[in-house]
């Protein structure tokens, strides 16, 4: 149900933003699709998604120690769009962008519009359906599997050239376990967390780099750069979850005290 309304709505929201002329570089409306789609499933199921959506906004309760991983994944993106450059300048010698559309209008009005269309997809992408894939999969394979459906989602990424939709595949899934994995256990604030990760990665893509473009070569950097960056991410937890004793369960006979 919600992937079906995620997918449809996009379609109807991509047709609002022809419509209304609202320029795709301030915000695309199809980032609200997702949004779209966890409002249909609270409706039909407001009880369960309640609790799929626990620690979505921000709580009195802030003790969960994940502050470290909270503030790496906001850095993540600025490691991510710095590997893109590094690459760009690799392989091209120079940057591509020199003149960005998004340049035409005010910093602010972009970044807060970018802000909105990111939270409006991460609502629906790691604060509804990763806990909920979370229920029945290890972190790294919920994450891998929100990843393959976010950039499935992208509709129109499939058609371009295999190489640039397998480029965004792999970023798509990468900075989906990148998310997944910080997230995993924080108990607050996790939409603005993964909005603000999100819409960071877009301001590096309209601003620094060429991954907005249907070029094949900075895609494929992209995505190489956000598996880059998931790397450690994934070594840490598995780290993590080799140091973590072994849960022990005291049963006591009946009648006992």
């Amino acid at each position: 149900m919600f992937l079906a309304v995620a997918f449809v709505a996009a379609g109807v929201c991509g047709g609002l933003q022809t419509a209304s002329g609202i320029p795709p570089e301030v915000v695309q409306l199809t980032q609200f699709g997702p949004a779209v789609a966890v409002a249909a499933v609270a409706l039909l199921w407001p009880g369960r998604t309640r609790q799929r959506l626990a620690g979505t906004l921000p709580t009195r309760d802030r003790a969960d120690g994940t502050g470290g991983r909270r503030a790496a994944l906001l850095l993540t993106p600025v490691l991510i769009t710095a590997l893109c450059v590094g690459g760009g300048l690799l392989t091209s010698g120079s940057l591509p962008v020199t003149a960005p559309r998004a340049l035409a209008h005010p910093l602010a009005l972009v970044v807060a519009a970018q802000l909105l269309g990111a939270c409006a997809e991460e609502i629906g992408w790691r604060c509804y359906l990763q806990p909920l894939l979370r229920t029945r999969f290890g972190p790294v394979t919920a994450s891998a599997a929100v990843g393959v459906v976010w950039g499935l989602w992208h509709v129109p990424v499939l058609a371009q050239a295999p190489a640039f939709a397998a480029g965004f595949l792999l970023a798509t899934t990468a900075m989906s376990v990148i998310l997944g994995l910080a997230l995993d256990g924080v108990r607050s604030n996790r939409l603005l967390l993964a909005g603000g990760f999100h819409t960071l990665i877009n301001l590096g893509m309209l601003y620094v780099t060429d991954e907005t473009a249907a070029a094949t070569a900075p895609m494929l950097i992209l995505g190489a750069a956000s598996l880059a960056a998931a790397l450690p991410w994934i070594a840490a937890a598995r780290r993590t979850a080799h140091a973590a004793p072994d849960r022990i369960i005291v049963t006591t006979a009946p009648g006992a005290r």
